[in-house]
């Protein structure tokens, strides 16, 4: 090895944005340099973190924060540069000269709930490693709804009163509402949690929004009149010609059809927000309770069985999983990739967004439900659990009775199906084309 060769790393990422709430950020990031995943797996809040001891590093995310790296060779050794966005990397790149490395497909994304090390020891680069720190227990609780619905809403209720501790308590909260279970959880867990911790709920909106034809705000309405909430619900209207395809793949920086709708819809409700309250902070959403109550379409993917999804730990939070043939390096998989319909959307209009739902204790809990003793490989019987443990966990938790209206994704709800795809057509191969062709 040549006597002047020097490893250097570049970190990008904005630790203002982490959520930390038992350590320190210097304790958190020695906690990843350990290497020790379950001193990792003890840090309670959302985060990306990044440690170097030499040419070791280390690096670790939560599920709601993007992580990415790129390897650049320099002749004096490489360089690598972390960031939460692609554009972010290759604008480091440009500065140092290093633009023609760049390309999409060689930047990789840190997994959720591992720590990756990385030997920076020159070319060839070898492979990085992979530690599981978050390991849920599934299949451990009784196959008794009461008792799931109980846990599973007291772990939203526990997050969303950290969440609430952390801010400012003159500062205005919104909720990305629908109507919709896991947006109706966040919303009335809020809500409630503001009452017993002796916040005024004066502070929190509900935020609605619609296209022109979609059923969301009907819905919206149909959910919080006839719990005496409705004064909450605030419309965000605007029009279809509001979704630009191209606009989102810019902020998305991935191409699946799903994601682009729904980031679509996530732009434009965060639009809508800032231009009629500039300073604006703080926004929940119910990402991740369809991940969570395994609540997806099995009969719209091929690849999948019921069979796969109750067998495979947290099969829609991170897809096939590290070291399968189907999991992505560049884009990781599962909600660990598609997060970014939300977190994007947020960051560009100046939100601190956070979905509760996403959090580790929540996770453990509904990783926890004995999927497989509940449905009797029942598809039908799966789809109606999410709705049945959430409405007997609010009763038990809150004592309310909480509406529970047919599933629906976001992106169907501000908009009528018909007027989403004349501006948003399902088409992967065109939107994969078009995201490549802004770097060639």
């Amino acid at each position: 090895m040549h006597p002047e060769y020097v490893e250097r790393v570049v970190n990008l990422l904005d630790p203002s944005l982490n959520r930390l709430r038992n350590v320190s950020q210097a304790e958190a990031v020695e906690r990843v340099l350990s290497g020790d995943a379950a001193r990792v797996a003890e840090i309670d809040g959302s985060f990306a973190l990044l440690a170097r001891d030499g040419k070791t590093v280390r690096m670790a995310r939560s599920l709601d924060r993007p992580m990415r790296y790129f390897l650049a060779k320099r002749a004096e050794g490489p360089a690598l540069i972390v960031a939460d966005r692609m554009d972010a990397i290759l604008a480091q790149l440009v500065r140092e000269g290093l633009a023609d490395q760049f390309h999409p497909s060689y930047t990789r994304m840190v997994p959720a709930h591992y720590v990756v090390e990385i030997q920076l020891i020159g070319c060839p680069d070898p492979d990085p490693v992979y530690t599981r720190y978050f390991n849920p227990l599934p299949n451990s609780l009784p196959a008794d709804l009461d008792v799931i619905g109980h846990q599973y809403i007291g772990a939203l209720a526990d997050e969303i009163g950290k969440v609430l501790g952390t801010i400012d308590p003159k500062e205005p909260i919104g909720v990305a509402f629908s109507g919709g279970v896991d947006s109706g959880a966040v919303f009335l867990a809020t809500y409630f949690q503001m009452r017993r911790l002796g916040m005024s709920p004066s502070r929190l909106k509900a935020f609605t929004l619609n296209l022109g034809d979609g059923p969301d705000l009907a819905q919206a309405r149909g959910f919080l009149e006839p719990l005496g909430l409705g004064l909450f619900l605030e419309e965000i209207s605007g029009t279809p010609d509001d979704l630009n395809p191209s606009e989102t793949l810019r902020v998305l920086e991935d191409y699946k059809p799903l994601d682009v709708e729904c980031g679509s819809m996530a732009l434009a409700l965060c639009r809508g927000i800032r231009a009629r309250y500039p300073e604006w902070r703080h926004l929940l959403d119910g990402d991740g309770g369809d991940e969570n109550l395994k609540d997806y379409p099995i009969e719209e993917n091929p690849e999948l069985t019921i069979r796969s999804v109750v067998h495979n730990l947290m099969l829609y939070h991170e897809g096939w999983g590290v070291g399968r043939i189907k999991h992505s390096l560049t884009y990781s998989g599962g909600l660990s990739r598609g997060y970014v319909r939300t977190y994007a959307p947020a960051r560009r209009h100046g939100f601190e967004g956070h979905s509760p739902l996403m959090s580790r204790g929540v996770m453990a809990v509904s990783e926890a439900i004995p999927f497989i003793e509940l449905t009797r490989y029942d598809v039908p019987t799966l789809y109606s659990l999410k709705g049945e443990v959430v409405r007997r966990g609010m009763k038990q938790v809150f004592g309310v009775d909480m509406p529970v209206f047919e599933k629906r994704r976001f992106q169907h709800g501000a908009i009528s199906r018909e007027t989403l795809r004349q501006r948003l057509p399902a088409q992967e191969a065109r939107y994969r084309r078009e995201f490549l062709a802004m770097y060639s």
